[in-house]
């Protein structure tokens, strides 16, 4: 290993970025004010389910990708490799979204009866069961108080790993901040695995609340993860065009992310496989109801296309070794993924208020807004600090290995 000097603003993000950081909040205005504009045409009670359906999908789509940005950090600090060195601002900046993911959880939680059955009367009258849950679990009060709790959990691990992080950037902070993010790292996976689980019974499974999976939480998770992994790698494919980046990221790393992302696709194929194999061969009709409806409606094709595009193609492409060290190549394949992630939530979301085919406007409008708003923070993070820990003992050894 050789000594290796690091100069900070050598280590800055690249112009480039303060460009497509200005040009997320233009999208993100205007997808806003469209998203605005939804709701207030939105004259009926079911257009207003399907506004607060669309809100969800791109909701969920967005908080997810913070949360798996969070999720692989905490894997590298417990297992290191340097995989992680040079991605690790770019997670970082991914997890500190979360403050603006909380505020825009608002609308969700004072519109409840919009979007879920156990939170409007009528419905509980009619069915005792519902009712049951209602008075028991689901409530808004239950669903207020654990979507706090899940937040500020959330927050709490983001800020401590940002605030160590940066600690790195000197050099007395180096090797003390080591030791500190594995100890939160691994009660933090746990932590993390538990709370979204939870939150997604809360926001999505519920949406049909006589419908219980002991797997749904693992699909959600693994998908988070996949879908941040994905945007890592377009994130890293315009960093490694241009200085600094372009000197630190080799075949090697991009290798690595693409087997990352073999990984999760195959465990999300192998999570949502068997819920279906074992509620399926249950045949109860609680559970089997779930399925019933989004084979039928015309959602039937939309599980189709899952099974082809978020699992047979890309398994089969990311076993080359030679496209997963492509990094214009292995970008392609991960904005792919990206877009069938969205799909993955829309047909768990939508069908539960739609039993035939419903696709508004008003999701694309969520997804630019929202995503233009997300993509304009995460750029400010990342923009805000060097794009390598600068003292950080994985660094260090990293360029030394040079």
């Amino acid at each position: 290993m050789t000594a290796v000097t690091l100069n900070k603003s050598e280590l800055m993000a690249p112009a480039v970025m303060q460009t497509m950081q200005q040009r997320s909040l233009v999208i993100g205005a205007i997808g806003a004010v469209a998203t605005i504009a939804g709701w207030f045409l939105a004259g009926s009670d079911a257009a207003k389910t399907g506004f607060f359906s669309a809100y969800l999908i791109g909701y969920m789509f967005w908080l997810g990708l913070a949360l798996g940005c969070m999720a692989i950090l905490m894997l590298y600090h417990l297992v290191g490799g340097k995989w992680g060195t040079v991605i690790r601002r770019i997670l970082e900046a991914g997890m500190t979204t979360l403050p603006m993911m909380a505020i825009l959880f608002i609308p969700i939680g004072l519109n409840l009866p919009k979007l879920y059955a156990w939170a409007r009367p009528e419905e509980l009258a009619k069915d005792p069961k519902l009712a049951d849950l209602a008075s028991s679990y689901l409530n808004p009060t239950g669903i207020w108080t654990r979507a706090v709790i899940y937040f500020a959990i959330w927050i709490v691990m983001a800020f401590l790993l940002s605030k160590w992080s940066s600690e790195q950037d000197t050099p007395a902070g180096g090797e003390k901040s080591t030791l500190r993010f594995r100890a939160l790292s691994g009660p933090g996976l746990v932590i993390y695995s538990f709370s979204i689980s939870f939150a997604v019974i809360d926001w999505v499974m519920s949406l049909q609340a006589r419908w219980i999976s002991t797997i749904y939480g693992f699909i959600f998770i693994v998908g988070e993860v996949l879908s941040a992994y994905c945007f890592v790698v377009i994130i890293e494919r315009i960093l490694t065009k241009r200085k600094p980046m372009a000197e630190y990221v080799t075949p090697k790393e991009l290798n690595d992310h693409g087997n990352f992302m073999l990984t999760f696709v195959m465990l999300w194929t192998y999570f949502s496989f068997s819920q279906l194999l074992i509620i399926w061969a249950g045949n109860l009709p609680d559970e089997i109801s779930w399925f019933v409806r989004r084979f039928n409606g015309g959602w039937g094709p939309v599980e189709l296309f899952l099974a082809l595009f978020h699992f047979a193609v890309p398994f089969a492409l990311l076993l080359s070794k030679s496209l997963k060290r492509n990094a214009r190549k292995l970008a392609f394949l991960a904005s792919w993924l990206m877009f069938v992630r969205i799909v993955d939530i829309f047909w768990h979301v939508e069908p539960a208020n739609f039993p035939t085919f419903h696709l508004s406007w008003v999701l694309f409008a969520v997804l630019a807004g929202m995503g233009g708003l997300w993509i304009w923070y995460f750029l400010r993070n990342l923009r805000s600090r060097p794009l390598l820990a600068l003292y950080a003992p994985q660094t260090l050894k990293h360029l030394g290995d040079e």
